[in-house]
């Protein structure tokens, strides 16, 4: 299983568009990317075809298109830079998240079928390894 079917299959169970679901897994991949232990994770995105790439493309921790952004983003900074990249990396995620116009209960469905997906592709061990190492995230998605 690649990333794409992962997209896939949390498009048609969230009732999410192409374009909207690719950004959640994105934005999410890219959180726990920044987020989870080193080797855990390097395993987990080495067992997904694809989904470095798709974290990459939706990088939480790059800086916004077009340099501005306002007060949230120097809110964002700011949090950032006083707790670290790691929350730093979680509050952007779910900034993006909550940008990209879902609500929670959205959010909250795609990342469930998002989990349920990363646990047939990289198996439940390994994704309750990386998931748990960003315990936050959990929380957020509805999981913890």
């Amino acid at each position: 299983m690649n990333v794409q079917d992962i997209v896939n299959t949390v498009s048609q169970k969230a009732g999410l568009d192409q374009a909207t679901t690719e950004k959640v897994v994105g934005t999410i991949f890219s959180v726990l990317e920044h987020e989870a232990d080193g080797t855990s994770a390097s395993s987990f995105f080495a067992k997904i075809p694809g989904a470095d790439d798709l974290a990459h493309q939706y990088d939480v921790m790059a800086a916004p298109a077009g340099g501005g952004g306002g007060f949230l983003s120097s809110l964002q900074g700011a949090l950032g830079g006083v707790l670290g990249e790691k929350a730093g990396a979680l509050v952007n995620g779910l900034a993006a998240l909550k940008a990209s116009g879902l609500d929670m209960a959205q959010i909250q469905k795609a990342g469930e079928t998002l989990v349920q997906q990363a646990e047939a592709a990289a198996g439940p061990d390994l994704t309750n390894q990386v998931l748990g190492s960003v315990p936050s995230l959990k929380s957020h998605l509805g999981l913890g």
